[in-house]
């Protein structure tokens, strides 16, 4: 009894204390009472049954009465943005440490400068696009089967076609725009060259490695006699000043439909250094898959209004997350957007 009459204090107290108390009915205190009831004799289990049931519905009534007095409490605002004064009510709590900038935007802008150092511009996407420019520009026709890859989240609004609305699934839904936009440099004997940072939207599965909220850096060149050699020194360049140190790369085959030929990207592990078999990195292989990139399409260009015959170009696009991932050793992508402090404290 004497711990039935402490958890009932502790509880009516957590009450008092919390501006919504409602999670106070299930607390765990409350569930180990209930559980303690098969451990008495038979004859006191009814009695003490009835003792956690008025108990309970004590809480309800204690829930009731602290919310109707919060709803109508003259509480004076806060301004979260103003500086910690050591005396304001209530002393417990910790004084504020300073903000700091999230890891993920802290490295995008680390990104960026290495791009804007290399002479790439910085553009920035959409939250909301639509499907011309999301498929058709990049060479996917309506009815493409690799659209269905994308598992694109798909609004109940619509363009002027009346196809639906898109969360872009990748920062390629820019390309497009990218080129029309800098055509110009074209005819001024300069070449294209924008990086895209920015989010974007999947629907996936949750693991330690998918997310469907994250972020891309699409990358655009275009002039006159560029090559795929062009295209691996570029990204081999940006990768070295990115991680501090000389890798080794390489380009393996695949299909994209808006780049002809198209590449899987990988580079040597910056952990390892291609001599751990037991690196949890690369998994002991020594090499890390990190994007897709190619020779961006004739059909792309031309939906820019940009002759494949005089300008070629190369596109690449890859997570964001990913390359800090690597940089820092963390395992779990869902870091990103916990807001747990535990994780942000550490930048």
């Amino acid at each position: 009894m004497e711990k039935f009459d402490s958890i009932r204090q502790s509880l009516l107290e957590r009450v008092a204390a919390e501006a919504v108390p409602r999670d106070v009915l299930k607390t765990p205190q409350l569930k180990e009472l209930y559980a303690g009831i098969s451990a008495l004799p038979a004859e006191e289990r009814g009695a003490y049954g009835k003792k956690i049931n008025e108990l309970k519905a004590e809480l309800e009534a204690a829930v009731v009465a602290r919310e109707a007095a919060m709803a109508s409490a003259d509480i004076a605002p806060i301004d979260v943005t103003a500086p910690w004064d050591e005396n304001t009510e209530p002393q417990t709590l910790l004084p504020a440490a300073g903000g700091t900038t999230h890891p993920l935007m802290r490295e995008m802008e680390r990104l960026s400068a290495i791009f804007t150092r290399m002479g790439f511009a910085i553009e920035g996407s959409r939250e909301i696009d639509d499907q011309y420019h999301m498929f058709e520009t990049l060479n996917f026709p309506k009815g493409h089967p690799a659209r269905d890859d994308y598992d694109t989240f798909m609004t109940v609004e619509t363009d002027e076609a009346g196809d639906q609305l898109i969360a872009p699934a990748h920062t390629s839904t820019m390309q497009n725009r990218v080129l029309k936009k800098y055509k110009k440099n074209l005819e001024a004997g300069e070449p294209i060259a924008v990086v895209v940072p920015d989010r974007v939207f999947r629907n996936e599965d949750l693991d330690a490695r998918h997310e469907h909220t994250f972020y891309q850096f699409e990358g655009v060149y275009v002039g006159r006699g560029v090559h795929a050699g062009m295209l691996i020194s570029t990204l081999k360049s940006f990768l070295e000043a990115y991680y501090g140190k000389q890798l080794d790369v390489r380009v393996n085959p695949f299909y994209f439909p808006f780049t002809e030929p198209s590449f899987e990207f990988a580079l040597s592990c910056p952990f390892c250094e291609s001599q751990d078999q037991a690196c949890k990195v690369c998994s002991g292989e020594g090499w890390i898959e990190l994007l897709g990139c190619g020779m961006i399409h004739p059909n792309v260009l031309k939906a820019a209004d940009i002759d494949p015959n005089e300008f070629t170009g190369f596109a690449w696009g890859g997570g964001i997350e990913r390359l800090v991932m690597m940089k820092y050793g963390i395992e779990d992508i869902r870091h990103f957007e916990s807001a747990k402090l535990d994780f942000l404290r550490q930048f």
